[in-house]
């Protein structure tokens, strides 16, 4: 009989031991009834019964996928996570098009700029031999094709 309170005794100080440990490293913004400092002293001072009402009552329940406070979850159930990647898609949008209409006001702008009219002549300028000819002479006096 001594056997049996001995192992009972050694099951309630484990037993105590493991609550105040729960208790003492527990999600404070998880925790019901009154302040973790008054469930340690409940804990210690009422040992197997302290631990019974720590677990059925001062631990709340775990928190849910939506309302999700603690450590890291998977981010495609993080809702910041989605309104972050949508905010960056569409302001990668937006500059692609900023980008491309630069490059579209680029392309109309390197056009000559001494040409008010627009009526720019792509091939080069020529300046009539003395002959009269147009294009410039070579060094036998024959004009250059």
């Amino acid at each position: 009989m001594l056997r049996v309170w001995f192992g009972l005794a050694v099951a309630a100080a484990v037993f105590m031991v493991y609550s105040v440990v729960d208790c003492a490293l527990f999600d404070r913004t998880r925790i019901r009834g009154v302040a973790r400092g008054w469930w340690i002293l409940i804990i210690v001072f009422v040992p197997v019964i302290g631990g019974i009402l720590w677990f059925w009552i001062g631990r709340g329940p775990a928190a849910r996928v939506g309302g999700h406070r603690g450590g890291p979850i998977a981010p495609d159930d993080d809702p910041d996570f989605l309104r972050r990647l949508e905010r960056d898609a569409a302001q990668d949008e937006r500059i692609r098009r900023l980008e491309q209409e630069l490059a579209e006001l680029d392309d109309d702008a390197s056009g000559p700029r001494d040409d008010p009219g627009g009526r720019h002549d792509p091939r080069p300028h020529r300046d009539p031999g003395t002959d009269g000819a147009a294009g410039e002479t070579g060094p036998n006096g024959r004009p250059n094709a």
